[in-house]
């Protein structure tokens, strides 16, 4: 997993709630034995409709989402934090996630943020006024920013998922960090165990 300090970039204002993991990738992407490719499958078919906001050239390159609330509802599947990532999000924020996938995101690299629904319109305001607005994720401060309209607000992140971020571990990273413990232990435990 990459560090994640700072993510500061354009956004996509997905206003819709109660979007649920089989909308994010359709569950027929989950028959893929390799994990790339996802991106294809991202939101396929709400993206057959021209009107629908990823296909809106304004905001083509975005790597931020925002939406609403009850953010990947429904089953647990790590594909869909894959596809959003491998479309280009490095955060997705929402007033509020399903407990599941916003671990998923945790453990991926994915940064799921919490702003009331107040602070979400905000944005979604500030970026269909101007697809070119700068929004700062710091993860270190926890913190969005949006500079050229004077918002900030703060989100919580508890403290092992923001190490989690700030160092880049996904499990086996954080495993590793004991392995001279382990080292030892494996050492002295007996051969016949």
């Amino acid at each position: 997993m990459k560090k994640v300090r700072v993510v500061s970039g354009r956004a996509v204002p997905l206003k819709r709630s109660d979007v649920d993991t089989d909308q994010i990738i359709p569950a027929e992407w989950l028959k893929r034995v390799e994990r790339t490719g996802f991106e294809k499958g991202l939101f396929s078919t709400w993206r057959d409709d021209r009107n629908f906001v990823l296909n809106d050239e304004r905001y083509a390159g975005a790597s931020i989402l925002v939406a609403g609330p009850s953010f990947g509802v429904g089953s647990s599947r790590e594909h869909a934090v894959w596809a959003l990532q491998q479309y280009g999000f490095d955060v997705v924020i929402a007033p509020s996630f399903s407990d599941i996938f916003r671990n998923n995101c945790t453990k991926n690299g994915l940064v799921p943020v919490v702003l009331d629904t107040k602070a979400v319109e905000a944005l979604w305001a500030a970026i269909e006024a101007d697809s070119q607005t700068e929004i700062t994720v710091d993860v270190e401060r926890l913190t969005v920013e949006v500079p050229s309209r004077g918002l900030t607000y703060s989100f919580a992140l508890d403290a092992s998922t923001r190490e989690r971020f700030l160092e880049g571990l996904d499990d086996i990273g954080i495993t590793l960090a004991h392995k001279s413990a382990i080292d030892d232990y494996e050492s002295r435990r007996p051969a016949w165990l």
